[in-house]
């Protein structure tokens, strides 16, 4: 009851991040600018959103197709379909809980392929080690063809993480982060030492050693290059939606490909920090448009449409997902006996 409980206010608190940058930003546009953003959002070519929607949805099957690759070393293949149920299951429940789903689609797919979730614990985990990764990339590609526009926005965003009021780089808010870090790290290996018989220590050192084993199966893998190819294709076409998507709106339709690769680095920040990046994604995009001398109201306005055609692709695919896989396990246990 009382990690519901916690949950619940986490997700509250990040909800609320969304819905304060949303009001933030729609506050950030001036009054006489109102009418310039109102008529990009009915002036867009929402047909555009259809192409972007296809690519979306090739890049969560090539997820479910990348995880997989990570189950083999561990002798386990689930069908495609199963798991790219459980993949975009997971998606949708993130909506509703941050994190939810990554637990979420672990279980489910213990349940319909017979594969061990706290084993399953530890390829999520491998996963999202990649994508940092290839986030990281997306950033060096950034900067390398935006070098001045990023490198400026991600100054200011440090600045404002770590300045004092005075406007100079702040020692004590930076020691106070190491120091938050060291304690968690001592409390863990504290407690795990004096406490090494008690039953959720068991459990939680289970799955750390199933996270470690998923963690292996990256150096473990017998399809590397496939892998490799997999994670390129992800991100790739996280970069041609979100061009794609520039060139919904009037304002940020002559954009091109180095604008696509500096709004999806922002942008993806703000998916991280609020629940489906409400809020959140259409900020950072329209900030980083800013400054390819895009006005706010047209950066926002187009920041706003891609974040409502992924979250529609989400709640769409992921429904409709929830929705067949039981009748697909049912006919699949059928044929089987």
């Amino acid at each position: 009851m009382k990690k519901r409980l916690t949950n619940i206010l986490q997700y509250l608190l990040f909800l609320g991040l969304g819905v304060f940058l949303i009001w933030w930003s729609l506050h950030q546009i001036p009054d006489d600018k109102w009418g310039e953003f109102k008529y990009s959002l009915k002036t867009a070519r929402y047909w555009l959103l259809v192409p972007v929607f296809l690519i979306l949805s090739a890049s969560h099957l090539i997820r479910a197709l990348r995880w997989r690759i990570l189950m083999q070393p561990m002798g386990y293949a689930p069908s495609i379909l199963n798991t790219f149920f459980a993949v975009m299951i997971g998606y949708f429940a993130n909506l509703a809980f941050p994190r939810l789903g990554e637990v979420l689609k672990c279980t489910l797919l213990a349940k319909y392929e017979k594969v061990p979730a706290e084993k399953l614990v530890g390829t999520i985990v491998a996963e999202r080690a990649v994508d940092v990764i290839s986030l990281g990339i997306v950033f060096l590609l950034a900067l390398i063809s935006q070098f001045a526009i990023v490198g400026e926005f991600a100054d200011q965003l440090f600045k404002q993480l770590f300045e004092n009021r005075a406007g100079s780089f702040s020692l004590v808010k930076m020691g106070t982060v190491l120091l938050i870090i060291g304690i968690l790290l001592l409390m863990i290996r504290v407690w795990f030492n004096q406490f090494a018989h008690v039953k959720i220590v068991i459990l939680f050192k289970r799955i750390l050693l199933g996270i470690w084993e998923g963690l292996s199966s990256i150096r473990n893998l017998q399809q590397k290059g496939l892998f490799i190819f997999y994670s390129i294709s992800i991100w790739s076409l996280y970069i041609l939606g979100t061009w794609v998507g520039l060139m919904a709106t009037t304002g940020t339709s002559h954009l091109g490909l180095p604008d696509a690769i500096s709004a999806l680095a922002f942008a993806s920040i703000g998916m991280i920090i609020t629940p489906g990046g409400i809020g959140a994604y259409a900020y950072f995009m329209a900030k980083v448009l800013e400054k390819n001398n895009i006005p706010f109201e047209l950066g926002f306005a187009n920041g706003t449409l891609q974040w409502f055609a992924q979250f529609m692709i989400v709640v769409l695919i992921g429904s409709l997902c929830m929705i067949l896989l039981p009748f697909y396990n049912k006919k699949k246990a059928h044929e089987i006996h």
